[in-house]
């Protein structure tokens, strides 16, 4: 005689919500695998049939089927848990923050604290160190640079050059002037791999150097363009070269150069040139504060740091290739910090202080 399951009486509202719920992608696999349980009762499938659908057991079935015809829709949800969340003392939280923010025992020979040594020194777990670093967002295993400017016209220097980024004097043209010497023609010793899915570029760690050239380049603040030049060597007759092939590129207009304060831009010869030629102003950025040029970094993450060249010609083709591109998709460059926003985060001894 065959056996009669009782089929699962289900509220046309709680349908619908389970029907969402197992449709849902994002929902906790406990919740989706509840609702099919209910959902599959309510077609009249046997425990051990639902079971196999479902992926569970015959038992789980049976509680939640049971579950839902004592309490509805609310009896599927997880009951809360008793007691509360454990808390660490403020004796022991006072003593790891204490201990991880100073310098570890000269004995121990390490420069800063891992979860595991500090919880060994202190005799805790190195899971409630980390916790608690988490906590506090402290990371000791990490280090950043900074880098003051002493230059004594630090202030005049930042208005001069900001200012001609924010308010170009008119009909005149403004230009950032840079340079990366001694840039080397690195080639791998193996081909590089190509991207794939699941997995980058990748190169050997080992490298053959084939020469090295320097780039001089210009970038129009109005438009992006860029002028270049490279070099075998680093000296003011280069520098005095490049810019007069700038004052070329540009005639019979004001120039205002904006360059760092490497000495071959104070050269006499560079003086008595710029004597010669009123139009073009070098305008100075203080020293420690190269940010404030826009250009050669472009130029090294988006074309020199990931390529292979084997001698210096191909280094050379390689830079031009991408600035003739750069040159026909470029855009104006838009400084956005006025004068005194960047003089309150350009030189702040004053206030670096050590806080917790």
């Amino acid at each position: 005689m065959a056996n009669h399951v009782k089929v699962l009486e289900l509220a046309v509202a709680d349908r619908a919500a389970l029907e969402r719920q197992v449709r849902s992608e994002s929902g906790p696999a406990r919740c989706v695998e509840r609702a099919r349980i209910v959902l599959l009762a309510a077609e009249g499938l046997p425990a051990t049939a639902i079971a196999e659908r479902v992926g569970c057991s015959r038992p789980t079935v049976i509680h939640w089927r049971q579950r839902y015809e004592r309490g509805g829709l609310a009896a599927l949800a997880d009951a809360p848990r008793s007691g509360r969340p454990k808390r660490l003392p403020e004796d022991i939280r006072e003593v790891i923050l204490a201990a991880t923010l100073a310098p570890p025992p000269s004995q121990l020979g390490v420069t800063h604290w891992s979860s595991r040594l500090l919880g060994q020194h202190l005799g805790i777990s190195h899971m409630t160190v980390a916790r608690l670093w988490r906590e506090y967002g402290l990371q000791p295993w990490r280090q950043e640079t900074f880098k003051f400017s002493t230059d004594p016209e630090l202030e005049a220097k930042v208005r001069d050059v900001v200012g001609l980024y924010l308010n170009p004097p008119e009909a005149a043209v403004v230009l950032c002037v840079d340079e990366k010497s001694q840039i080397q023609a690195l080639d791998r010793t193996a081909p590089m791999l190509p991207l794939r899915p699941g997995q980058p570029e990748r190169r050997t760690h080992d490298y053959k150097r084939n020469g090295t050239t320097t780039l001089f380049a210009a970038l129009e603040i109005a438009t992006g363009k860029v002028t270049d030049a490279c070099y075998p060597r680093h000296r003011h007759t280069e520098f005095l070269q490049f810019l007069k092939q700038v004052a070329r590129a540009y005639p019979r207009q004001p120039l205002h150069i904006v360059v760092d304060n490497y000495g071959t831009h104070k050269h006499d010869a560079v003086k008595r040139w710029l004597r010669r030629n009123p139009r073009v102003q070098l305008h100075f950025t203080p020293t420690s504060s190269s940010w404030l040029n826009l250009v050669v970094s472009i130029i090294t993450r988006q074309a020199i740091r990931r390529g292979a060249f084997p001698s210096v010609a191909d280094l050379i083709a390689a830079i031009r290739r991408f600035i003739d591109a750069w040159n026909e998709r470029c855009d104006p460059f838009i400084w956005t910090k006025d004068e005194d926003t960047v003089l309150s985060k350009a030189n702040r001894q004053d206030r670096a202080v050590t806080r917790h």
